[in-house]
């Protein structure tokens, strides 16, 4: 039971709180990490029964947050995620007494050799590492009639917010984050894993360039597109994280131009006046037609708060290609390959090796693990796993062409526009296949309650400048609103 202190900060200051806020309270002696954590872990206790969000928590991260606390004490803070407790997708590699399953249950009982790359750098930077949330099976290429935030491990994943979809592959991630169980998560986006839930929980999602963020020690679906990501309530406490997971790793030879991010002030990338004179485009033509007519008013009236924040519209921006141009191709056998790799490095003690292991697994557990069949995976498996296919070739260099050089490249520079904005989630799969960034912000709500958010789009290392737009439209609306 938490004592009458720990239960009033709980229920008049936890939810909502920011990074900045929690440092001042433990740089004050009025909060520690270690009472911190104590809340946290309270909140999960009651919410997540009715979420399924958090698989697991961390059984040492009190004992890492009185270390912390100490640490503050003798020596000041190591960064503001000095005693901040962090959630991370269950995709993420830790070398300590938690699972790694990526939602399967073929992998219930394996524990990761070591700490991924950017766990590393979390705790390099003072982060309590609080536990592992559920996520949409295999990154979902696991059916293609999979619910989003299902896994047979940790089952359905519910949208805080109502009776919505809470959105994949990080769904548990997004909705910890979106119901307070902790103040910021790491998820991972293939195709638009990181932008849809948070979009679908009113949070604040960075989809990196790939290769500034490494994806060492991180259970893979696809070498070209893969990359972690920050999910937060807030602009400022997303960039506070993102900033400290850049970094270059020789093991992600992806990451070898991540010195480009390193040692921006991040502070001043923070303007609310960084939407003045920029030019948006908006590409219609990639949503109108799926998007609902309530989500395309919601997005209209998104635009004309931008334009009074100072942005100037570019519409009907024609991008020169579409999002189902692109097809699946690359991950469809880039992931056999990836999967393979990764498994057969893990320790002898880990009896699934392969992917085939994976499907015999599920065969035999099917009325737990097959609630939506295995087709993706199947067709997956029936690839050669070698990446020597010309289908696969010429999907790989056809997609980087049509999303980077063309609809993230010429139809930018031809209409002289900084970034893209869209509605939701959708143009995600051109930064996906191009490796170009993008961050989505909280915008409005539908009539039902239901969370929508805009997204910002543009060429690869320009996470300043749309952080920048992000921030200073999320200062002009203040949209977002607790569950």
């Amino acid at each position: 039971m938490l004592d009458d202190k720990l239960k009033k900060l709980q229920s008049d200051w936890l939810d909502e709180a920011t990074i900045s806020a929690m440092q001042v309270k433990m740089s004050s002696g009025e909060l520690s990490a270690e009472e911190l954590t104590f809340m946290y872990i309270d909140t999960i206790s009651y919410r997540n029964k009715n979420l399924n969000a958090v698989l697991e928590l961390n059984p040492q991260a009190v004992q890492i947050a009185r270390a912390l606390d100490v640490e503050r004490r003798e020596k000041g803070i190591r960064s503001l995620l000095h005693g901040i407790p962090i959630l991370l997708k269950d995709n993420m590699g830790t070398r300590d007494m938690m699972h790694t399953s990526c939602g399967s249950l073929a992998l219930k009982d394996f524990y990761a050799a070591e700490d991924s790359f950017l766990v590393k750098k979390l705790r390099d930077a003072g982060a309590i590492i609080l536990g592992k949330t559920n996520m949409t099976e295999w990154a979902n290429f696991m059916s293609d009639r999979m619910t989003n935030g299902w896994s047979s491990r940790g089952g359905q994943v519910n949208n805080p917010y109502g009776l919505f979809d809470v959105g994949g592959s990080s769904s548990g991630a997004a909705a910890g984050i979106a119901a307070n169980m902790a103040a910021v998560a790491i998820g991972t986006e293939t195709t638009g894993s990181i932008l849809n839930p948070s979009a679908q929980n009113s949070l604040v999602g960075i989809k990196p360039t790939v290769g500034t963020i490494s994806r060492t020690g991180v259970m893979p679906l696809s070498y070209t597109q893969d990359t972690p990501g920050p999910m937060a309530r807030t602009v400022h406490d997303a960039a506070i994280t993102f900033s400290l997971l850049i970094g270059t790793d020789p093991e992600d030879p992806v990451t070898a131009e991540a010195s480009r991010l390193v040692g921006i002030d991040w502070t001043s990338v923070l303007d609310s006046r960084a939407l003045e004179g920029v030019r948006l485009g908006v590409a219609r033509t990639i949503f109108e037609r799926e998007a609902s007519t309530e989500r395309l008013n919601l997005f209209d009236a998104a635009l004309k708060e931008l334009e009074a924040a100072g942005a100037v519209i570019i519409d009907d921006v024609e991008l020169g290609t579409m999002e189902n141009d692109l097809g699946y191709n690359v991950l469809l056998y880039e992931f056999k390959a990836t999967l393979n790799a990764y498994l057969g490095k893990t320790p002898a003690t880990n009896a699934i090796r392969t992917l085939s292991d994976i499907i015999n697994f599920n065969n035999e557990h099917a009325e737990e693990t097959l609630k939506f069949g295995q087709v993706m995976l199947e067709k997956v498996e029936r690839t050669s796993g070698t990446l020597t296919e010309r289908a696969y070739i010429e999907a790989l260099l056809r997609n980087r062409h049509l999303a980077g050089d063309i609809a993230l490249g010429k139809a930018l520079d031809e209409h002289a526009i900084q970034a893209l904005v869209f509605p939701q989630d959708h143009g995600c799969s051109f930064g996906a296949a191009a490796g170009f960034p993008s961050v989505t912000v909280p915008a409005a709500y539908s009539e039902a309650g239901e969370p929508f958010g805009i997204t910002f789009s543009g060429k690869a290392f320009t996470e300043p400048e749309l952080i920048g737009y992000a921030y200073a439209f999320e200062q002009h609306v203040n949209a977002r609103k607790k569950p």
